[in-house]
């Protein structure tokens, strides 16, 4: 049997990994658009900061690792799937054919539409061959204009000032990490920012980039900067353009059920393409960090081993939520769950500008669906529990109306109860 692995990333690996582990026999092909070894996005930040070097992002240590686990690795980006021939078409001319096909192609930076995005001096900051263009630039004292406040955003905006530039950050958004973060919690980031020397425009756009150097940045509230080093940080998107035709289908993300299998048997998908039950909101999201990503990852390779082998599916995805904890110059801020709310819920916050601390609670009936907090990083655990949990409250939801600082209270008297509850039905079924 052959497994195919679309995508070198965090998702790509754990499944290339997981079907070695349960398939000791079975062939396994990753293929992944660059020629370094596997590496994590998410460590691009700290080789800015200077705390890795590029070893320092490899996501195994030896370089070598998939290759001692007899998993072929091929350098190249897929152009066509054939589901019904079962084969992949790849961008070097090479056609490679498959049992069970994992689609794990992750996401791409978006490009926005801003005369001058492709002059000389303006970066993505999403592979190592991003950051080595910025380390060359984002020198001590240079004139860095970042465009994007989002979460990856405000990571590499850290990293930029751990390097000593002078920084200035454009978010078209009203507020700070907006898909993230209420119009509160945002602005208080942003503030926070300005104190650390950060320049900040909210409910701006850059309106385009003249060549330099210095590169001229124009702002559509008429200010005009110079830069020697533009970042584009405006989101990511799912890589999947090349499922067009596939009969594979895709929503924002390549839709999958709770095997991660997608509407065509044998064809999966896991990581930042895949869109998966959220068991929160009730509905299919694209969740991009890395746990969730692992835990699909996982979820699909024990079911590829299986397919392969004719049998039923072998493991289900519990659910995937929205969770986010950033760390920004310093300020603590969460996002959990449905944290802008839900149809007919409920909802509390709990604002102490002085003291740089905020606290918002989504309700729907008794369970806590969604929270934002800025600050209060005592209660990170318990509100994830609470969100993730679906723990039901009872009288405890009343009483966090009235004061949510009753957070560790609440999740003691009903997460406890509810875990033993469930611990006496199963039991029973023994």
């Amino acid at each position: 049997m052959h497994h195919l692995i679309l995508g070198a990333g965090p998702a790509g690996v754990i499944a290339a990994e997981t079907i070695r582990k349960h398939a000791p026999h079975d062939d396994i092909t990753v293929v992944g658009d660059e020629a370094e070894p596997p590496y994590s996005r998410m460590a691009i930040p700290y080789l800015l900061m200077g705390n890795v070097d590029e070893s320092g992002t490899y996501l195994r240590r030896d370089p070598l690792h998939l290759t001692n686990l007899r998993i072929k690795q091929v350098s190249a980006s897929a152009r066509r799937v054939d589901t019904v021939a079962k084969r992949v078409m790849l961008d070097s001319g090479q056609a490679v054919d498959f049992d069970t096909l994992l689609i794990a192609t992750g996401s791409r930076p978006m490009r926005p539409p801003i005369a001058g995005i492709d002059s000389p001096g303006v970066h993505a900051c999403w592979t190592l061959a991003d950051a080595r263009a910025i380390l060359d630039l984002a020198k001590p004292g240079a004139r860095v204009l970042q465009l994007g406040a989002g979460f990856m955003g405000c990571i590499i905006m850290e990293a930029l000032a751990a390097r000593g530039v002078v920084l200035s950050v454009v978010e078209m958004g009203d507020r700070m990490v907006p898909r993230m973060m209420g119009p509160t919690a945002g602005g208080m980031i942003r503030d926070w920012c300005q104190t650390k020397g950060v320049q900040v425009f909210t409910g701006t756009r850059v309106e385009a980039i003249e060549a330099g150097p210095p590169l001229t940045v124009r702002l559509s509230n008429g200010n005009q900067l110079n830069a020697d080093l533009v970042i584009s940080a405006a989101g990511v998107k799912p890589a999947i353009e090349f499922l067009a035709d596939s009969g594979i289908s895709c929503l924002l993300g390549v839709l999958t059920d709770e095997h991660l299998q997608t509407n065509v048997p044998g064809v999966f998908a896991a990581g930042d393409c895949a869109e998966a039950f959220d068991k929160v909101s009730g509905k299919t999201i694209v969740s991009a960090i890395q746990p969730n990503a692992a835990e699909q990852a996982r979820v699909a390779a024990l079911n590829m081993v299986a397919h392969a082998r004719g049998q039923a599916a072998a493991s289900e995805l519990k659910g995937v939520t929205q969770i986010n904890v950033l760390d920004t110059l310093g300020l603590v801020s969460t996002s959990f769950g449905a944290w802008q709310g839900l149809p007919g819920g409920q909802q509390v916050e709990l604002t102490d500008v002085t003291a740089g601390r905020h606290l918002s609670l989504q309700f729907k009936d008794d369970v806590l669906v969604g929270c934002n907090s800025v600050g209060w990083t005592a209660h990170v655990g318990v509100m994830r529990g609470l969100v993730e949990g679906q723990v039901k409250l009872g009288v405890w939801k009343d009483a966090l109306l009235k004061d949510p600082t009753q957070l560790m209270p609440a999740y003691l008297a009903c997460a406890q109860a509810q875990s033993a509850w469930a611990g006496a039905q199963d039991a029973r079924r023994r």
